[in-house]
C-alpha cells in the first residue's frame, strides 16, 4: 500500500476498517477464550471513554501532566494494598506483562551488581511452566535461564526442592507463577519464599494473570494459597491490569517490596546534549489513555465489582470442568482462577483444536502435555453451554475420523 496522494473521506475509511475486522475472531459474542478479557459492554464503554479523555497526554511527562502522574500513583497504591504490599512498597505501570517482567529482572540484575554479584555469569531459576517473557528478558540482558522440571505428582506445580538445587552464587532471581499460563496452576509461593530467604535470592512472582483475580477469588471463599507480598521472601511481582483487571490494553503493574528495591528499576541519564531524562519503565513515551482507563475501571468496579466478575468466572470454570469431565476429558491439576487446561485420552489435541475452531471458537492449547486451554472471562458464562455442545460434537467428529479444515495452531 502507498499513501494516497490526497486524503480520503473518514466515513469511507471507517467503513473499510470495520469491514476489515469481519475476518477477525468474534470476541464480542464470547466465542474467544484468549487475548481478550470481556467483562461486558458497560466496562468496555468505560475503557473507551476514559482512554479517549487522556489519549493525547503522555505519561513520560509527569510535570506536564500531573493528572496522569497521580492516577498512576493511585493505581499502584490500589495494587499494593490488594497484594499485601508493606509500608514503603513501590511500583509503576508498564505496557504489559513482558514489560513488567523485563523491568523486574533489570532491577534484580542491578541489585545484584550493587551488592557484589559479578555480572559475567548471572542466571535465573524458574519452573518449566514459567512464561517465556523471562527468556526474552534474559536474552536482552545476556542472563542464563535455568528451567527446572515441574513436580512429578500431576499437580503441575513448580518443584521448590529442585529449584533450590539449581540455585548458585550467580543466581539473581527465582520465579514462581500465580498462576502459570499453560495450566492455570498457582505455584507453591510460600515454599519458594522460604528458599529465597534461606539463600538470600530475589523471588519474583509472575501474577500477570492472577494478580487482579486471586485476591477477589479468595474474598469469595476460594482457598487461594499465599502468593503475594504476604510471603516474606517475595521481592517483586508483575500483575496485568489489561487481563483480569479488565482495563484497556496495554496496562500492567510491576511492584516491589521496598523503595530500595524499586530504585534499581528506572533508567536515568544526563550525559548527553539534551535535558536529563529518567524513565521508570522500558518505554519512554507512555500512552496516557492506558493509565486513565486503568484508573477509571478500577474505580468503577471497586472491590464489590471485581468480586462479582471473578465469581462469575470461577463459576463458569467449574461448569466447564464438570462438562468436559462428563465428556471424558482430564483436567490438568486443580485450577482455582480463570484458566483451565484439559485433554482427552482418545482424541488428539490439535485435531480437537481444529474441530472446535471450525465451529467458530478461537481458543488456545498447551504443549506440555498436549491439551486444550481456555482463559475465561465473565462473558463466557453466557456461552458455556454452547461451547460444551460444540466440544462434544467436535469430539465425536474426531473419534469418527471426520477431518475439520486445518488451522494454523499458534501459541498465545
Amino acid at each position: 500500500m502507498q499513501m494516497p496522494p490526497e486524503g480520503r473521506n473518514w466515513d469511507d475509511l471507517r467503513a473499510e476498517m470495520i469491514a476489515r475486522g469481519h475476518g477477525d475472531v468474534d470476541w464480542r459474542s464470547g466465542r474467544t477464550a484468549v487475548y481478550v478479557f470481556n467483562a461486558g459492554e458497560d466496562i468496555h464503554h468505560v475503557q473507551q471513554d476514559a482512554y479517549g479523555l487522556f489519549m493525547s497526554e503522555n505519561g513520560l511527562g509527569p510535570l506536564a501532566f500531573p493528572s496522569l502522574a497521580q492516577m498512576e500513583k493511585d493505581v499502584v497504591s490500589m495494587a499494593l494494598d490488594l497484594l499485601h504490599g508493606p509500608a514503603g512498597a513501590a511500583g509503576a505501570m508498564t505496557s504489559g506483562g513482558t514489560d513488567s517482567i523485563t523491568m523486574a529482572m533489570k532491577a534484580a540484575r542491578d541489585f545484584a551488581r550493587a551488592n557484589g554479584n559479578p555480572p559475567s555469569d548471572h542466571n535465573i531459576v524458574l519452573p518449566r511452566s514459567a512464561h517465556l517473557a523471562f527468556d526474552k528478558a534474559a536474552h536482552l540482558m545476556d542472563i542464563s535461564v535455568r528451567r527446572v522440571p515441574l513436580k512429578g505428582d500431576g499437580s503441575y506445580e513448580a518443584d521448590p526442592a529442585a529449584m533450590a538445587e539449581a540455585i548458585d552464587a550467580s543466581t539473581i532471581m527465582i520465579v514462581g507463577s500465580a498462576p502459570n499460563f499453560p495450566h492455570g496452576i498457582i505455584d507453591p509461593i510460600a515454599a519458594l519464599g522460604e528458599i529465597a530467604n534461606a539463600k538470600d535470592v530475589w523471588l519474583h512472582v509472575d501474577a500477570c494473570v492472577g494478580g487482579y483475580f486471586a485476591p477477589f477469588a479468595r474474598m469469595n471463599g476460594v482457598p487461594v494459597p499465599a502468593f503475594d507480598f504476604e510471603v516474606p521472601g517475595v521481592r517483586s511481582m508483575s500483575a496485568d491490569l489489561h487481563k483480569y483487571g479488565y482495563c484497556a490494553k496495554g496496562a500492567s503493574t510491576v511492584l516491589f517490596r521496598s523503595e530500595e528495591l524499586y530504585r534499581h528499576m528506572p533508567f536515568s541519564m544526563r550525559d548527553w546534549s539534551g535535558a536529563p531524562m529518567k524513565t521508570p519503565t522500558l518505554a519512554g513515551t507512555r500512552p496516557g489513555g492506558a493509565i486513565s482507563a486503568a484508573w477509571a475501571v478500577m474505580n468503577v468496579l471497586g472491590v464489590s465489582g471485581y468480586r462479582e466478575k471473578q465469581g462469575i468466572v470461577c463459576a463458569t470454570r467449574e461448569k466447564i470442568e464438570a462438562g468436559v469431565r462428563a465428556l471424558g476429558f482430564e483436567i490438568l491439576g486443580k485450577p482455582q482462577l480463570g484458566l483451565v487446561a484439559f485433554r482427552h485420552p482418545e482424541a488428539e489435541t490439535l485435531a480437537l483444536y481444529s474441530a472446535i475452531r471450525a465451529r467458530g471458537w478461537f481458543t488456545s492449547f498447551t504443549a506440555e502435555p498436549a491439551s486444550l486451554h481456555l482463559m475465561l472471562s465473565p462473558k463466557h458464562a453466557e456461552v458455556a453451554d454452547a461451547y460444551l455442545a460444540d466440544l462434544a460434537a467436535s469430539l465425536d467428529a474426531v473419534r469418527n475420523g471426520v477431518s475439520a479444515p486445518k488451522v494454523e495452531a499458534r501459541y498465545s
